[in-house]
């Protein structure tokens, strides 16, 4: 292990937070899109909108307009690629995020340029200053760093290009100052197979003086249950009393907050949640959680937010942090230095305060169900599976909810079905006591579920499937590990069924 770097960290930190406080948002938001249209005037792109001739924020929006991954892909990725070069970002694109997205399930290459490389590591020490900020007497980098990442196993395109994970790209791409300080070793990182790797991980962890431990909250936890498992301790605290930091993301951490609460009994490490994309680092806590997320303004990111209901439309209303209103929900926009421009990114957030620019990620703008008129979306779900698991003192490891038809699976009435992993066993007064306060939050959340209940949609269905389950499953699509995450609402009915066939099965 390198010498202790934190008093070196601690100094950089300093300035930094003192940086950002002086920082006028909107300000930096504008320099960025300025530096991001400058760098791209001369690629296809860049030329084909009259980047030379942008001199504002409101003239980029008037040249770029919205578009989706398939929109980029079909317009100007796809006919290059992978070779691309000076297409929508100068120079070539080494390296590709492949993502079987969220929401679509279909796979999605993403260019990882040299520019977001940068940005991505530099997103990634003002995690570290935000940290020092909160705890002055930090040694975080006293100890190796864990970053649990899926398959780092990558694939080689035509023409050189290397595609795959995007923690496979991050680990062939650590910095300098990070090498020898980062866990686990490339012996253990490479393997491609998840299995193996959580095996290999289990054995080598103990004894290792960890700082900080980081990745996708529902993996961390599936692996920290196996650690806690091997050894006979109580929690990552006793593992690791030297542990400062967890950071977690991808997936809402309300549902799994009981269970990392348990796991972190008697450690002091502090938990804080960051909000990565394969199309950039987009915001981090500094503060406490229920103040949000920090928008990275100067991070080679420029964000804008449409209002949700105007996706899709012809001219849809484009505020950046300048304008953007305070509570209202909004469709996320980036504008990289990857090459995306205009990308509508398919999380949907709402902004708590303008400075420091915060955020709360609120779902997926794919992520809703409206099978019956119920119009049902993903925080409401995901705060319902929060209540019913308080209320019935279970730990949900993971879940997906869809909708099924009068006479699907026997069913006589229209009904929501939720398939949830639990940490623990649950009797069947257990789950009834889950499944009545998931319909009742509901109809505390939505009220167009409340008149639908009373008009004759049937109670949600609730099956439980045992520990592991959901892992198997994605590792069976090829998705287990990394940014994988599990699909939360599934709108199409017949799409659902096939889901529950293969979860539920002899369950």
């Amino acid at each position: 292990m390198p010498i202790d770097a934190t008093p070196a960290l601690r100094a950089w930190s300093r300035r930094r937070v003192r940086q950002l406080a002086a920082q006028d948002p909107g300000a930096a938001q504008a320099r960025t899109l300025r530096r991001l249209v400058h760098r791209a005037r001369d690629t296809g792109f860049g030329r084909a909108h009259g980047f030379g001739d942008i001199r504002s924020v409101a003239d980029f929006q008037a040249r770029v307009p919205l578009r989706t991954w398939e929109d980029m892909w079909r317009d100007w990725w796809s006919h290059r690629f992978p070779r691309l070069t000076d297409v929508s970002w100068p120079g070539r694109v080494r390296w590709f995020a492949v993502t079987s997205g969220t929401t679509s399930g279909r796979t999605k290459h993403i260019p990882v340029t040299e520019a977001m490389m940068r940005a991505n590591h530099m997103a990634a020490l003002d995690v570290l200053a935000f940290h020092l900020d909160r705890r002055p007497t930090s040694r975080i980098w006293g100890g190796p760093s864990f970053l649990l990442g899926g398959s780092t196993d990558l694939s080689r395109l035509p023409g050189g290009a290397m595609s795959g994970d995007l923690s496979g790209i991050a680990a062939a791409r650590v910095p300098w100052l990070l090498r020898g300080r980062v866990y686990p070793p490339p012996a253990i990182a490479l393997l491609p197979d998840w299995p193996r790797k959580l095996e290999r991980l289990t054995a080598d962890l103990p004894g290792r003086d960890l700082r900080m431990i980081a990745g996708t909250t529902s993996w961390l936890l599936i692996l920290a249950e196996r650690l806690l498992d091997a050894t006979g301790a109580d929690s990552l605290g006793a593992l690791f009393p030297n542990l400062e930091l967890l950071i977690h993301g991808g997936v809402a951490f309300a549902p799994y907050r009981r269970r990392f609460e348990a796991l972190l009994a008697g450690s002091h490490a502090d938990v804080a949640e960051v909000y990565p994309a394969s199309e950039g680092f987009i915001a981090a806590q500094d503060a406490a959680p229920e103040d949000g997320l920090r928008i990275m303004t100067d991070h080679g990111l420029f964000l804008e937010f449409v209002p949700v209901g105007e996706l899709g439309q012809p001219q849809p209303t484009r505020h950046w942090l300048a304008d953007a209103e305070i509570g209202q929900e909004y469709a996320l926009v980036l504008s990289t230095c990857a090459g995306a421009w205009g990308h509508v990114l398919g999380d949907t957030v709402r902004l708590v305060s303008r400075r420091p620019p915060r955020l709360v990620v609120t779902g997926r703008t794919g992520w809703s169900l409206s099978v019956f008129g119920e119009h049902l979306i993903g925080a409401e779900v995901e705060a319902a599976v929060a209540t019913a698991a308080r209320a019935a003192a279970l730990d949900p490891r993971d879940w997906t909810m869809g909708a099924a038809l009068p006479g699907e699976g026997g069913a006589m009435a229209a009904h929501h079905h939720l398939i949830v992993e639990f940490a623990q066993a649950a009797d069947a007064a257990t789950l009834d006591t889950f499944r009545a306060a998931f319909d009742a939050a509901l109809c505390r959340e939505n009220e167009d579920y409340e008149a639908h209940r009373s008009e004759g949609l049937d109670a949600p269905h609730v099956t439980a499937v045992p520990p592991g389950r959901f892992a198997a499953w994605m590792a069976a699509r090829g998705q287990a590990g990394g940014q994988h995450k599990v699909p939360r609402l599934i709108a199409d009915p017949a799409r659902f069924a096939d889901i529950l066939a293969a979860l539920a099965g002899d369950a």
